[in-house]
């Protein structure tokens, strides 16, 4: 993927040594570990830790300068080598070629005219680096011991990469020489660019992302230098924390999900070939197929010979890309500004806004985003704003007033008001919390337009103030839109103008007109609950069980199919940043929130048949990993929808808690 490889590339052989003891390298990286491992710095002393760290790494960095095992040559030297590898192991290769595309960096080019949904790329299994793979290397051994391994995937595929990388006979040399030798992460910012994130919704995960991994590498060399089943790794004489951050980041922006060879479950992989795909907006258009065997994609739209051949990645906010990939999309039709929302549980009518919102499939307190798209807010959003700004009448009328159930569809359709008062309140509302989420920034969008015009700003830089605009500028149309809102509604009430008259018939569900304003919600079984009304006279009792299945307060909703496929958000993938002020409803505001968990979300270019059933599994609850998704198989010869499923965060508790 070109926009990750746009920095240097692999240069010498093997590297002078650095002249270090064992001795004190142990004791630096014992330093690192215990601090990494600390608990978590009381808010705004993040700041504060994340440069500790970075000091201690740098100084590890320092010493073990030239002990990274690197290629001579650089990237572009390897890609026939690549290419033909590819041909001989089954790949196809005819139709593109790999090319420079400037700020893009690498990425595939058609060599001939290639239709919108032609398959043009496939790759066997074979070539894939799994962890299935991994277990049966050198790796093996110490995965069959070591806990965090076998919890964590990703972390299991950057070591299968760097024992790889380590071999010179290895199968997969031919890819791994292709790989950047940097990327463009928040990893590998100097600390003035990280500076620039600074208020931004990125920088709690950017804080984590780095804590994280200098604590995986802290403890990782520890079990190289003394763990039995480690002795055989290549790896125990030159492991540094370049070595790691760059399998780390090499898995973080090229690691998919495909089905394992039995179809079972799923497994993380890297896609050789088919990594190189640049992103654009548009639809998911790879698979797998099970019955070849092979990962295949087919073209996103009609490219001409000479044209660049894009992918879509998924729908993730420009914070989500930087992150993870490393790059800033201009053009992002699905970037987003989240936000924290929740009912107050010392507010006197608590329980009566809840149990609306639980009968809407809506938890009390959750995350939302502001959209950059028109509208800004999706129905769910708009739903629970309704029901945080309803009077007591108002949430009377819909828990026991007529047609009270099926009311509840309509608290997401735009043209179904609660009432003009509620309207005026609610888009007041969203206008104060947008401008006071606008001060939490240390510029002015004007100021950031025009450091962004400086020709000497580093890339990395100017990547963080491009992001940092672009949530103030979604931030700023949601108040100005929040703003004509009220007006439009405080007319509407001034003129006495008619509320829209509620028919049964015409409900909507919970979706706005605009189609391409809609997100999913997940509704309560609430002709079950109806009928139950009637049958048992126990409908609010029946209501309150249900509503105990929702998430806790601060979690998105529980297992949402996500085309087609289920997919478990927990709270962990949410876990909200500074909290923000009480607001004057009694609700919570926070901004800074992380982000939920993203990736690729792969649809099927084929007819797709029912959604499959999927299942949780976790693993150990003292690792902090999050809760894998086993899907169960798909029937043969049928393409199943896969992608990359960035593994945002690499979590786990210190080894000795």
């Amino acid at each position: 993927m070109g926009k990750k490889s746009r920095v240097k590339t692999q240069k010498s052989g093997t590297g002078a040594t650095a002249v270090v003891s064992p001795k004190e390298m142990m004791n630096l990286i014992s330093e690192l570990l215990s601090k990494c491992s600390s608990a978590a710095p009381s808010p705004g002393k993040e700041w504060e830790e994340y440069v500790q760290i970075r000091g201690l790494v740098e100084k590890i960095r320092k010493k073990q300068k030239g002990l990274s095992v690197t290629f001579d040559g650089t990237r572009e030297d390897f890609f026939p080598e690549l290419m033909a590898w590819a041909a001989k192991n089954g790949a196809s290769c005819e139709g593109f070629e790999i090319a420079d595309f400037a700020e893009e960096g690498y990425g595939l080019k058609a060599s001939r005219d290639i239709k919108a949904d032609e398959l043009f790329l496939w790759i066997p299994r074979k070539m894939l680096m799994t962890v299935e793979s991994a277990k049966n290397s050198v790796l093996g051994p110490l995965y069959s011991q070591d806990r965090i391994l076998q919890a964590m995937g990703n972390v299991t595929l950057a070591f299968h990469l760097l024992c790889e990388r380590a071999d010179p006979a290895s199968f997969w040399l031919p890819y791994i020489q292709t790989l950047p030798g940097e990327y463009d992460t928040p990893l590998y910012y100097e600390e003035d660019e990280v500076q620039h994130l600074q208020s931004t919704q990125a920088i709690q995960d950017v804080f984590s992302q780095y804590k994280n991994t200098a604590r995986q590498y802290a403890y990782f060399y520890k079990v190289i230098q003394t763990h039995p089943n480690a002795s055989k790794l290549p790896l125990k004489d030159a492991f540094t924390f370049d070595d790691y951050r760059w399998a780390v980041s090499s898995v973080m922006t090229r690691q998919n999900q495909i089905p394992t060879e039995d179809g079972s479950r799923v497994t993380l992989a890297l896609i050789p070939l088919w990594d190189m795909c640049n992103h654009t907006n548009g639809l998911i258009t790879t698979g797998y197929n099970l019955e070849d065997d092979r990962c295949e994609c087919v073209a996103l739209q009609d490219y001409k010979e000479n044209e660049q051949i894009y992918i879509f990645y998924g729908t993730r906010s420009n914070a989500e890309f930087v992150i993870h990939n490393g790059f800033f999309f201009e053009s992002n039709a699905h970037d987003r500004v989240k936000i924290k929302l929740g009912v107050s549980k010392s507010e006197r009518l608590y329980a009566m806004k809840a149990e609306v919102l639980a009968r809407a499939g809506i938890p009390a307190s959750s995350i939302f985003a502001l959209h950059c798209s028109e509208p800004p807010i999706s129905a769910q959003l708009l739903a629970f704003l309704r029901v945080f700004c309803m009077t007591e009448e108002e949430l009377k009328d819909y828990l026991v007033g007529d047609h009270a159930i099926n009311k509840i569809f309509t608290l997401g359709n735009t043209e179904f008001p609660v009432s003009w008062e509620n309207e005026i309140k609610l888009w007041t509302f969203l206008e104060t919390r947008a401008a006071l989420l606008l001060k939490t920034y240390k510029s002015t969008s004007e100021e950031d337009r025009l450091l962004l015009e400086k020709p000497d700003l580093s890339f990395h830089s100017r990547v963080a103030i491009k992001l940092r605009l672009a949530e103030k500028e979604i931030l700023e149309r949601a108040a100005s839109g929040g703003r004509a809102k009220r007006e439009h509604f405080q007319k509407q009430l001034e003129e006495g103008a008619p509320l829209p008259k509620y028919e049964e018939s015409s409900i909507s569900l919970l979706e706005n007109s605009d189609s391409d304003s809609k997100l999913p919600i997940i509704l309560q079984k609430l002709e079950e609950a109806e009928s139950a009304e009637r049958d048992l006279g126990m409908g609010a009792e029946l209501v309150e069980v249900e509503a105990e299945a929702e998430p806790e307060a601060g979690e998105g909703p529980r297992a949402p199919l996500l085309n087609g496929e289920g997919k478990a958000v927990h709270e962990d993938d949410a876990d909200p940043g500074p909290a923000g002020e009480e607001t004057e409803s009694g609700g919570k505001l926070e901004n800074g929130d992380k982000l939920e968990n993203g990736g690729k979300l792969e649809r099927s270019w084929r007819t797709a048949t029912p959604p499959h059933k999927a299942t949780t599994t976790k693993v150990p609850d003292e690792l902090e990993t999050k809760p894998k998704t086993m899907v169960t198989n798909p029937p043969r010869a049928e393409l199943r929808p896969y992608g990359p499923l960035i593994i945002y965060l690499f979590f786990f508790v210190s080894p000795s808690d």
